[in-house]
């Protein structure tokens, strides 16, 4: 594993006597594209701004490199950060906004040129130099704001829901943008959306928050395929979750009939939380499923159809390629693989 060069521990924030953060403690290793990824008021832009310098922690402690930073102003972090709005100087052209935090240290006009047109390469945007900001397209401005805070070669980039402005075309574009920028400059990115599927493209490390609590750390395929708990499943894509009962280790049973799964760790009879993700339903003749389930609705997606359709009392969504009648009987199948066990969840009261 690469070095670590943030750690975050034991970090409590409160605002106006509400716990944000509940003693968070995270380690961001070197040269990785980190994305905080959870609903609204979950606490990741808290946490991104506590690492930025933006937020002081009630309790905790911040190291960059194994150095206490917490008592460090944001200018003398070696970490730069690109906000959703993007701040750029309207008065300034192109050139002169990526140039402004050179020009603050001074640097000497040859350097500016030089690292400035190294960063108008680095975002695609060669030509524009002279370019008012204002007549750029929120993608352009965004590449701006992007060169503006890399210029300065800081260790870590922060990007607060940078992309929440852009149309879904630019959105994806800008996303693989990202990552080609983050695996060129060899910088740290931590990142922060709610939107999962960006988390998924880009990142090499994702953070799941839910409350102020981190849910599950790993890998976009991790996350995906082996979601830690029902709430890390159902925000990453779509699941069906499901009252089971592991009968005992590798064995469950779950909408009327028992199955073969690969879980294990759990109290014989243990109530537990079945979840099956759509697209790991076998479509198959009613005589041939281990569950048969009506066909309620379907909806043609592009790729598959996604159909609604009611098991033992309980509503299932599955994609398939194939479209059903709907008030057709299917037959489904599962594998074991495609079973996952969780933890029942405590009920939030």
């Amino acid at each position: 594993m690469s070095n670590t060069i943030i750690s975050l521990k034991d970090i409590v924030v409160e605002f106006d006597g509400q716990r944000v953060l509940e003693g968070l403690n995270l380690d961001i290793h070197d040269k990785e594209f980190v994305t905080f990824l959870g609903p609204s008021g979950c606490g990741k832009t808290t946490t991104l701004r506590i690492i930025g310098g933006f937020v002081d922690p009630k309790e905790g402690d911040v190291f960059f490199e194994g150095r206490r930073i917490n008592d460090l102003p944001p200018h003398k972090r070696h970490v730069n950060t690109v906000f959703q709005r993007y701040a750029l100087f309207p008065h300034l052209d192109v050139f002169e906004n990526i140039a402004f935090g050179l020009r603050i240290q001074k640097k000497p006009e040859s350097e500016v040129k030089e690292r400035v047109s190294e960063m108008l390469a680095l975002v695609n945007l060669k030509g524009y130099e002279k370019r008012n900001v204002n007549l750029l397209s929120g993608g352009q401005q965004q590449r701006v704001a992007i060169a503006r805070a890399l210029v300065n070669h800081p260790r870590v980039l922060l990007l607060d829901e940078p992309l929440g402005a852009l149309d879904l075309k630019l959105r994806k574009e800008m996303q693989i943008e990202l990552k080609r920028i983050q695996k060129s400059t060899g910088i740290t990115f931590i990142y922060v959306t709610h939107d999962q599927e960006e988390a998924l493209t880009m990142s090499d490390t994702v953070v799941v928050m839910n409350d102020g609590d981190i849910q599950q750390i790993g890998t976009p395929e991790d996350i995906y395929n082996e979601p830690k708990n029902a709430f890390v499943a159902d925000f990453i894509g779509e699941s069906n979750i499901i009252d089971g009962i592991m009968l005992r280790d590798c064995f469950v049973e779950f909408a009327g009939a028992q199955f073969d799964c690969v879980d294990k760790g759990f109290a014989p009879n243990e109530p537990v939380d079945v979840v099956v993700r759509p697209e790991d339903v076998k479509v198959v003749p009613e005589e041939q499923g281990q569950l048969t389930g009506m066909v309620e609705s379907v909806t043609f997606k592009g790729v598959h159809f996604e159909m609604s359709v009611t098991v033992y009392g309980q509503e299932w969504l599955i994609h398939s390629t194939q479209s059903q009648e709907v008030g057709s009987v299917i037959g489904m199948q599962l594998y074991p693989e495609d079973i996952h066990i969780m933890k029942k969840m405590e009920e939030s009261l």
